[in-house]
């Protein structure tokens, strides 16, 4: 009995320690297994993240290449648009040239003078002495010029750069086409400045008067003046 008791107490012993040794082999499977498995993750991780590193550089090579081709489109638009300034100034330029050559009608604010021969005096022997002759209307013309009319005419006969104008009796020719007395000169620009020049003391109109020339000048607000004839 006593030998069985024993045989009892180490087989309880042995399974107990059987068990105990299963177990502990089962948890360092475990370990060895979860271990196995972190491992895998770290160089998961470390793939995604030299990946990440890779498209990070790749995103900063792409950005640099934006970068330098948005400074070459920026260029490019300041030329253009230094281009589009320098054809806009060349067109009002050449605006400018045909409005000065007489080749197209303009219309503005002006002056519009009048000039017309002096009352008929029996008394005096020279008749010449009160008409409007061709130096008269050169006056009142200059004086335009210089004080910034930008068109000119005269009874409505366009002026040009190579205009000329001579006088033959009581007429007045201009590029070859006669007019008669009285003179309508009109011109384009600013009213108040011709105005004011054209009526200086001792200027052109005070000169006129004392010709026996009547002067008469109005501002207008709207004044056309058509083409050089023949342009």
């Amino acid at each position: 009995m006593k030998v069985k008791g024993k045989h009892v107490i180490f087989s309880l012993v042995f399974l107990v320690l059987g068990y105990m040794l299963a177990f502990s082999y089962h948890l360092t499977k475990n370990e060895h297994n979860s271990s196995e498995i972190t491992d895998r993750q770290w160089e998961r991780t470390l793939d995604l993240r030299e990946q990440l590193i890779d498209q990070e550089e790749t995103n900063r090579e792409l950005q640099e290449e934006l970068n330098q081709k948005q400074t070459k489109v920026l260029k490019i638009e300041q030329q253009l648009s230094n281009e589009a300034q320098i054809f806009f100034n060349l067109a009002e330029d050449i605006e400018k040239y045909r409005m000065f050559l007489g080749k197209v009608g303009v219309k503005g604010e002006g002056v519009q003078i009048t000039l017309a021969d002096g009352d008929y005096d029996p008394e005096e022997e020279n008749i010449n002495n009160y008409l409007v002759h061709e130096h008269h209307v050169f006056k009142v013309v200059n004086e335009l010029y210089i004080s910034g009319a930008s068109a000119i005419a005269i009874n409505g006969q366009r002026l040009s750069h190579n205009s000329y104008i001579l006088c033959d009796g009581p007429v007045i020719t201009i590029d070859g086409y006669q007019h008669p007395a009285p003179f309508v000169v009109t011109a384009l620009g600013d009213p108040d400045i011709m105005s004011s020049a054209l009526s200086l003391t001792g200027g052109v109109k005070d000169q006129l008067v004392n010709d026996n020339i009547i002067f008469t000048i109005e501002k207008k607000d709207q004044i056309v003046i058509e083409p050089k004839l023949g342009s």
